[in-house]
């Protein structure tokens, strides 16, 4: 902590004149698109933006001006009518009217608490470029997931001069030669999440493509879609910007959708169906398909659609199939052995591509299991949920003639056996799940390599024989790709590695913020393509030398690509109380001071409370429900204040009990806001209800990740402790996102399996106690409380002992906000009344618990707080204006600062500038209380930050 800053705050209040600040700023560093790869063109050929490298991996390019509508291209720019975003080239400092911003408005001293720089209170570490990842060509930065809607990618292929992608809408294609120009969509036009990209041309819209094969014999692309048709487009599309490009030929392969398509060494089409279906389209039939007119489309199809051959109806005699009735996830073809590899989810089947025969059949341990059909055997989990039942029912009856606390203790031993077999008796079927094959690779020595569910990675030799396994990482494998003498590997983490023909690893780096889907070799590169639709190309010299050199050369050069952009975020907190405002009140507390603010985030506490109605928001959230009207009305209430529709839009929010949390964006910003999780947290009894707790919300904002989170603590003069270990939970515990390598599957799905009977034995243990007498109110809430626990002590059993990161801890900002609690220690309550008819807040601040406890370094370790220059905002009697307000009543409760708002950027020492090693820079420019509201106990908040 900084001691000097309470010689500031004495300084702010002798000066009566400086009470009233206007805002924060937060000044976030950019760069400008610029390619990392080894490519002889690598340079900045454009002007588009693109931000530093992060952790979360935000990387897009923004502020082009193309002249399009709004909702679906980027508008003008972000800078607002109301100068909402100053933009200033680093070491320059100027605002949006050419003025010398640091004259307009002079940010407020802030205290900080201590232990900022330990363990997960570490500002995360941030660099102009990745330093633990090799230089990369971004084809395609990190798109806002709200802009590919309909139109997210799910594979891709390349060709010798292509890049072909399948996505929800059909398919698109990049041309290698283009891939350093600016970004072009349909018609010359940069599509709102497409600005970044290099120029692409699509198809027009049609179903989802599943899965591409490269055809280079015929110069086509194949395509495989969810409608069950395969499509084949021309290689040489005209590149035409006015119109999208139309398929070839085309026939309905099958009623379902097709999942995995390969050209056998013979020239035919192997296609994969769920439920086991394998077909094969003869190439003679396609070859003269293809060879009628544009005129004979409708003929072509039909020729092809009737050549089919259907492998699974020719192995299977008297009603037994010998393959798995599994879906064909992946189709390989070895040329020079003249074999197909077909795979479900736990076998292979092995084919001769000339006769169509099946030579074998076999499971991922290498044994052969010919002669079983193996959708004849039961589901385990369906047995394992029968049982479940049997058992309760069985114990039910023996309890009839019980008195109330005998069935009692029945029904929860029941239960519980009935859970612990579930659980033991469904660990194999689990642990079978977690084995599943992903994808199959030929590598150039003539071996098949598969990739687990469970990050195992096997090694075939040509007639299915298992040579090897290998576990470098314990995430699932999704893809393989293979090149030369090396492997490719891409993981649900994100992670990509580097293997060679022996299985060692070579390398390994986080690729992608998402799961790595598809691999796929081009250009003098491997492409990789994340979950959330970004592509990059890594040189296929990696790992080598050139990386370091690369590395070092663009990092000297960082001032060639870095730009600051200010905004301005306002957070406000409330705890109303259980009431409603007026709208007048909502303006007096938010009508002026959004005037030239970019993001509008509100916190209120106790929306809704009560016994009833906080059980019933436990039973809800159990099931995954949230929300309320009372919470509705609030956010429209708040929406109507900001003009939201016109001005501000509402991009997300999360309710628990009676915490909600919402966010709004201004419309000229808004396009560059998006990627929006939210969480929460309970605190309440047992850690399971939302009377207190925590909910928060995730975003990106010009590529940066920031978290804010609305809170309400341990209440009482003396709950220190549990306000602390409030807030500690709270950090820790918060997951915006389900953690990819914390967890495996298996212990996922043990978990829904858990969730299950506990909501069964919780309904069960509900109906006992209120047959009883017991009011229902209660019976609920001892109900939830037991699912609540059952599945704590779940996940507590399930978390690796090597934690990573909390989610907050791994954000660019984080904002705290609500009803802290915390109170002022070691005054009377009619001192505290005096001092604050004095406006003496310098020695009340002394008597502050937040204070005291972030000086010990106990809560909020490194977070910072504007100088509180305004009265304590509790409590006060409803209705009653003014100061005189305070609660008179028999408790007399001693006036506190109850109400606050704290954060943390990404600055290591106060002194610190904005730069792309320290992106976002905060300070505070207003941080006061709302006095003339009077419809809650409470006083709302207000703090402005500038970014």
């Amino acid at each position: 902590m900084d001691e000097s800053k309470d010689d500031d705050a004495r300084a702010w209040d002798q000066n009566p004149s400086s009470t009233q600040p206007v805002r924060q700023n937060q000044s976030k560093s950019h760069q400008l698109r610029t390619y990392t790869g080894t490519h002889p063109k690598c340079g900045p050929h454009h002007h588009q933006l693109r931000n530093n490298w992060s952790l979360d991996d935000g990387i897009t390019n923004h502020n082009h001006n193309y002249g399009l509508p709004q909702e679906d291209y980027l508008s003008n720019d972000i800078k607002g009518s109301s100068d909402l975003i100053n933009q200033k080239i680093e070491g320059i400092g100027l605002a949006a009217d050419g003025s010398d911003d640091k004259n307009h408005e002079l940010p407020l001293p802030e205290f900080e608490g201590t232990g900022g720089g330990l363990g997960i209170f570490k500002v995360p570490v941030r660099a102009p470029l990745h330093p633990a990842r090799p230089s990369c060509l971004e084809l395609r930065p990190h798109p806002l997931k709200e802009t590919q809607v309909g139109k997210f990618l799910r594979t891709i292929a390349c060709t010798e001069t292509q890049l072909w992608a399948g996505q929800e809408s059909g398919v698109r294609v990049w041309n290698f030669s283009d891939q350093y120009e600016p970004g072009m969509g349909a018609g010359g036009r940069a599509r709102r999440g497409d600005e970044d990209a290099a120029p692409f041309y699509e198809s027009a819209d049609m179903s989802p493509a599943l899965c591409l094969m490269v055809d280079s014999g015929n110069e086509l692309i194949w395509s495989g879609h969810k409608d069950g048709k395969i499509r084949s487009w021309r290689m040489d599309q005209p590149s035409s910007d006015d119109s999208p490009f139309k398929e070839g030929l085309s026939w309905q392969a099958h009623r379902g959708p097709v999942l995995s398509m390969v050209i056998s060494s013979y020239g035919d089409i192997w296609s994969g169906f769920e439920g086991g279906i394998i077909e094969i389209w003869p190439r003679e039939a396609v070859n003269k398909s293809l060879s009628l007119s544009p005129e004979e489309t409708h003929m072509a199809a039909l020729l092809v659609e009737r050549s089919f051959v259907n492998l699974r109806s020719q192995v299977t005699v008297n009603g037994v199939c010998n393959i798995s009735s599994s879906d064909v996830k992946c189709l390989l073809s070895d040329h020079v052995r003249g074999k197909i590899w077909a795979a479900g989810s736990l076998s292979f089947s092995l084919w001769d591509a000339r006769t169509r025969e099946l030579l074998k059949v076999y499971n991922i341990d290498g044994q052969i299991e010919n002669g079983v059909d193996m959708s004849s055997m039961p589901d385990q989990a369906v047995e394992d949920e029968r049982n479940v039942k049997l058992v309760s029912k069985s114990k039910k009856e023996k309890s009839q003639g019980s008195n109330f606390f005998q069935r009692s203790r029945n029904a929860i031993m029941g239960a519980a056996g009935a859970v612990r077999r579930v659980a033991t008796k469904g660990a194999g079927a689990f642990a079978e799940d977690n084995r599943k094959i992903e994808a199959l690779v030929l590598a150039s020595d003539g071996m098949i390599w598969s990739g687990c569910s469970n990050g195992l990675l096997v090694q075939w030799d040509g007639n299915g024989n298992r040579l090897q396994d290998f576990h470098h990482h314990p995430c699932a494998v999704l893809c393989l790709c293979a090149h030369g003498s090396l492997i490719w590997v891409g993981y649900v983490s994100g992670m990509v590695q580097v293997l060679d023909l022996e299985g060692n690893l070579l390398a390994g780096w986080v690729a992608h913020s998402g799961p790595v889907i598809k691999l796929a070799v081009g250009d003098d590169y491997v492409f990789s393509l994340a979950n959330h639709g970004g592509i990059r190309g890594w040189a296929l010299a990696t790992p080598g030398p050139i990386d370091n050199i690369l590395l070092s050369e663009r990092a000297e050069k960082k001032y060639l690509y870095t730009r600051h952009d200010n905004f301005r975020i306002l957070v406000g907190t409330w705890n109303v109380g259980e009431g409603k405002a007026s709208q007048e009140a909502l303006a007096t507390w938010l009508g002026s001071a959004i005037l030239d603010v970019g993001i509008v985030v509100i916190g209120l506490q106790e929306v809704e409370m009560g016994a009833g109605f906080l059980a019933m928001s436990a039973a809800k959230e159990t099931v995954g429900l949230e929300g309320t009207s009372s919470g509705q009305w609030w956010q429209d209430a708040i929406g109507k204040t900001l003009d939201e529709g016109s001005t501000f839009e509402r991009v997300g929010s999360r309710q628990l009990a009676g915490l909600l949390i919402a966010i709004w964006v201004r419309k000229t910003l808004r396009a560059h806001v998006g990627d929006l999780d939210v969480a929460a947290v309970a605190c309440g009894l047992g850690r399971a209800f939302g009377n207190k707790g925590g909910v928060g919300l995730r975003l990106r904002v010009l590529d940066r990740i920031m978290c804010f989170v609305n809170c309400h603590f341990a209440a009482h003069l003396e709950a220190v402790n549990r306000r602390n270990a409030d807030f500690d939970h709270i950090y820790r515990t918060m997951a915006f996102t389900r953690s990819s390598n914390l967890l495996d599957n298996a212990a996922g799905m043990l978990r829904y399996l858990f969730l299950t009977c506990s909501l069964v034995f919780s309904t069960y243990l509900l109906w006992l106690l209120y047959s009883s007498g017991l009011p229902w109110i209660l019976s609920l809430a001892a109900g939830v409380s037991s699912a609540a626990q059952m599945l704590r002590g779940t996940d507590a059993a399930a978390i690796s002992p090597d934690e990573e990161k909390p989610d907050l801890a791994e954000a660019d900002m984080v904002i705290f906000c609500g009803d802290l609690n915390y109170r002022l220690f070691g005054i009377s309550y009619d001192e505290a009344r005096d001092f604050v008819s004095q406006r003496c807040f310098e020695w009340l601040r002394e008597k502050d618990q937040l204070r005291a406890e972030m000086k010990a370094g106990k809560v909020f370790q490194g977070m910072r707080e504007a100088i509180i220059k305004f009265p304590p905002t509790y409590k006060f009697e409803k209705g009653k204006p003014g100061l005189g307000g305070y609660d008179s009543g028999e408790k007399k409760r001693i006036p506190a600062w109850c109400d606050r708002v704290l954060y943390r950027d990404s600055r290591v020492a106060p002194s610190m500038e904005c730069s792309l090693g320290c992106p976002v820079v905060a300070s505070i420019l207003q941080y006061d209380a709302c006095m003339e509201v009077t419809e809650s106990d409470h006083k709302p908040n207000c703090v402005i930050y500038l970014k």
